[in-house]
């Protein structure tokens, strides 16, 4: 029988403590949890019930599927109505507060989950989950390194997958291809219900400039109205640039990375503004320490946007994302945030994927992202990648 907890007990009981720590400030006596991407985050796998995490004591791994997974305090049930009745007769406690996923979980779900407990108080564990999953331990941080290095490998790859006359969509392809090849699972995990992608978007020249509903750094019309982001089928043309940024999930926890190509010779524009978002990001490394606040990150980026007098094109033209940095794992859009009015202060063990992107008219989008790992020294890049504009040809 296969043990359900993939993560060494030392490692497990760290998460465990940091979770149950932020559920005691806020009051919560237990959690019950569903999500994919926190059942990941608390016992290193995804299956399908619940996890019983209390304030105080050993959790409970409620499961439904599969089928013959073993180890401590593994229960099997065929409906939520099957949790109650477990811990009254293990006597634990079932009464206080009860956080539930709002933010994520269904009405009807909710409904039926508040219901299993009506002599409790239920209350939105959403944000303590976000806040617990934003700190990485060194055992997360080292499985996005690992997926930093495979998606370095294949962004140094691209342009010896480009061929005159090809499409967006079809380099697209290609590079998706030989990231599946090296391992690469596909998934690409968004939190929340209104944004959908589909492993990344590579943007060409003028399709760069199409605003899109979503909540991305760079838009593009997409192949079809049902999913309006990203490569737009349109061939590459000269003196364009050709954005990459695409799914770094090699481990479960991913890396957020862009780069940026050229066919032919780009405006100066082009090239001064890209060169300015490589000079944010390094200035990010350094003041992006614990106890520095996410708002005057984002104003130091636009304060050096301001002095090159390329604010009309930064983080979009016709559309402007209100972001430059978000944190990344599990999920793409993680805590913490680098907007304006962010209210995040970033801790050690921050993992911060900075994107600030410029997109010029008719030219294409430039700037670079990494993703970053917040330490007492200042960020460390997990995306070690040449950063400067590369020919295809």
């Amino acid at each position: 029988m296969e043990q359900l907890l993939l993560l060494a007990p030392s490692e497990a009981r760290k998460r465990i403590d940091a979770l149950q720590a932020l559920m005691c400030h806020e009051g919560i006596d237990a959690v019950l949890v569903s999500d994919n991407a926190n059942l990941l985050a608390l016992c290193g796998r995804v299956y399908a019930g619940y996890a019983w995490i209390p304030a105080e004591g050993e959790p409970v791994w409620f499961v439904r599927r599969p089928v013959e997974l073993g180890g401590d305090n593994v229960v099997y049930i065929h409906k939520p109505e099957n949790i109650p009745a477990y811990l009254s007769e293990a006597s634990l406690k079932t009464g206080g507060t009860i956080g539930l996923e709002y933010d994520i979980t269904a009405y009807s779900a909710v409904l039926r989950l508040m219901g299993l407990f009506p002599d409790s108080k239920t209350a939105n564990a959403s944000g303590v989950l976000r806040r617990w999953r934003s700190v990485k331990t060194p055992v997360q941080a080292q499985l996005m390194r690992q997926s930093g290095v495979k998606h370095a490998e294949v962004y140094k790859r691209v342009p010896g997958l480009y061929r005159m006359g090809m499409t967006d969509h079809e380099l697209q392809v290609e590079i998706e291809h030989l990231s599946r090849l090296q391992g690469c699972l596909g998934v690409f995990r968004i939190s929340g219900p209104s944004m959908e992608l589909f492993m990344g978007n590579v943007i060409s020249g003028k399709n760069a400039d199409n605003p899109t509903p979503y909540d991305f750094a760079m838009g593009g019309a997409g192949l079809d109205p049902s999913l309006p982001v990203g490569a737009d089928g349109a061939e590459i043309l000269e003196n364009t640039t050709v954005m990459v940024d695409l799914n770094g999930n090699f481990t479960g926890y991913m890396t957020d990375m862009t780069r940026v190509f050229s066919l032919g010779k780009i405006p100066q524009l082009a090239v001064e503004a890209h060169q300015c978002s490589i000079d944010i990001c390094h200035a990010f490394m350094k003041e992006a320490r614990p106890g520095a606040a996410a708002k005057d990150l984002y104003a130091m980026a636009e304060a050096m946007v301001r002095e090159r007098s390329l604010e009309r094109y930064f983080m979009g033209h016709r559309q402007h994302a209100g972001f430059v940095g978000h944190g990344i794992g599990i999920e793409i859009n993680e805590l913490p945030v680098i907007a304006p009015r962010s209210r995040d202060i970033l801790q050690e063990g921050n993992t911060i994927a900075l994107e600030p992107k410029f997109v010029i008219p008719e030219v294409g989008a430039v700037g670079v992202e990494n993703t970053y790992l917040v330490t007492g020294d200042g960020a460390e890049c997990l995306t070690v990648c040449p950063e400067e504009i590369v020919p295809l040809i």
